[in-house]
């Protein structure tokens, strides 16, 4: 028998016997009917969580490698007060949490992990398919008039997404943000979003995410970035309680407003992807669409969160890719228009800390949703890449001009080369190849797009403008 012929015999023997008393356990809370749901996020440094939501009033055990411990409770069941929201006072609603949140930090070793009789998805030393999508829920704002059709899985496919991602057996999930979009009623009239939940509880973060995206959350580990949805004027009570990986407090809850200056901000952070290559998580939340002056306490926030990027990035023989959610050197399409730039906020920023370079050295590639769409975005002066991979399932923004316009730059002193495109439902998947990457682009049904590939801080891509879905 080959090595990894033994090794995966080894590893099946050992889930049999870990599985052998799971349907007899006498520990009350840690019986399946009171799982919920169980994943696992990727905190500082690559240090998985392990997190489950529980309807019983006691954490579960959570076993490893046959080692068995109780989860602690991150955040207890309750319903906040009404806060105020980025709707109307009427248009909102305090926010239901029914069940507790528990976690466990899990060891890097780990090789074997448990809740109940549900195995947990653990993170491997070194990834080698990494899948890439954002702006994934159902959109219901009334001050948009926008209502999508959620009980749709064409107008909405975060589900058949998850399933076709899913069957690709990625190593790793990252998620650029935007996961929560129900934030309104929908209304009697509208059929295709009848009954569905609405505001900032439980019963939505479930609708928009846990249930459709169940199939990626068990397949993988989970890279988890702040959208703006998750400010702590919509959604971020919900991220703090089940998605963000560090220590949770009533500061960092966003139930009170009195904090959300504090909130609202997260240092960044890396997760290394196996001994080469390292995601630079950003937090972009709160950013705002205009220009910031340099006195502004988002601008100096902000600062020294691109200083500890510039850190970060320094770590030698490492690719870094930054991660946020607004695109910095990424267009935005406007209908009848010519398509904006990178977000004015962050680049006044960017532009201050590497003047012209908006990225500090060491940085080779963006990844980025928030405009509804993909892009590939290669510059013939020396700036980083840049993918926008937000057509996860929200619904799509109109499509950038074709043929794109010459000489249109998304920021000062950047010079575009080629863009690839499109406005078609889907995701991106990273696979390593050597000490680069190769990133592809997928219909929601899995039809392959586009293929680009890494050089540097250079990419290529098989297709050039416009992609057709």
């Amino acid at each position: 028998m080959t090595k990894p012929l033994l090794h995966a015999a080894i590893t099946l023997a050992a889930a049999a016997t870990l599985l052998a008393g799971c349907g007899t356990t006498t520990d009350e809370a840690s019986r399946d009917e009171h799982i919920k749901y169980a994943w696992v996020v990727l905190g500082d440094g690559g240090k998985p969580i392990a997190r489950v939501a529980t309807d019983y009033a006691t954490c579960p055990n959570i076993n490893v490698d046959d080692g068995e411990t109780r989860m602690m409770l991150r955040a207890a069941a309750g319903t906040a007060a009404q806060r105020t929201t980025a709707s109307a006072a009427a248009d909102s609603k305090p926010s239901n949490f029914p069940l507790n949140t528990c976690e466990a930090a899990l060891p890097a070793s780990a090789k074997l992990a448990r809740v109940g009789t549900r195995f947990l998805p653990l993170p491997k030393a070194e990834p080698q398919r990494v899948l890439v999508l954002a702006d994934t829920g159902c959109r219901l704002k009334k001050a948009d008039n926008a209502f999508q059709s959620c009980n749709d899985g064409e107008m909405w496919p975060l589900a058949q997404i998850a399933a076709t991602a899913a069957a690709m057996k990625p190593d790793l999930v990252l998620h650029i943000g935007d996961y929560h979009y129900r934030e309104n009623a929908c209304p009697a009239d509208i059929a295709g979003c009848k009954d569905s939940p609405w505001g900032y509880g439980w019963d939505t973060w479930e609708a928009d995410l846990f249930k459709p995206a169940g199939p990626l959350l068990a397949a993988a580990p989970w890279v988890v970035v702040r959208g703006n949805h998750e400010e702590c004027a919509r959604a971020g009570q919900g991220w703090f309680r089940l998605l963000d990986t560090g220590a949770y407090s009533a500061t960092r809850s966003c139930d009170d407003p009195a904090n959300d200056a504090t909130a609202n901000y997260t240092t960044p952070y890396a997760v290394p992807l196996g001994s080469d290559t390292q995601v630079i998580v950003f937090d972009s939340a709160r950013t705002g669409k205009a220009a910031l002056a340099v006195t502004d306490p988002q601008f100096i926030a902000y600062q020294k969160d691109f200083k500890t990027v510039a850190t970060l990035a320094s770590k030698a023989k490492t690719t870094s890719l930054f991660v946020n959610h607004h695109p910095i050197l990424g267009y935005a399409p406007i209908a009848g228009s010519a398509p904006a730039g990178g977000n004015a906020a962050l680049l006044s920023v960017a532009a201050q800390v590497n003047p012209s370079a908006y990225y500090p050295p060491g940085i080779s590639l963006a990844l980025h949703g928030h405009v509804h769409d993909f892009q590939a975005i290669n510059f013939s002066s020396n700036h980083p890449a840049t993918f926008v991979s937000g057509n996860g399932g929200d619904n799509l923004d109109v499509a950038l001009p074709d043929p794109f316009p010459a000489n249109l730059p998304p920021a000062p002193g950047v010079t575009l080369d080629r863009i690839t495109h499109s406005v078609t439902f889907g995701f991106m998947v990273m696979d390593r190849s050597g000490t680069g990457w190769i990133f592809k682009a997928y219909t929601k049904a899995g039809k392959l797009m586009a293929t680009c590939t890494q050089s540097l801080n250079k990419i290529a891509c098989d297709k050039v403008g416009f992609l057709a879905g």
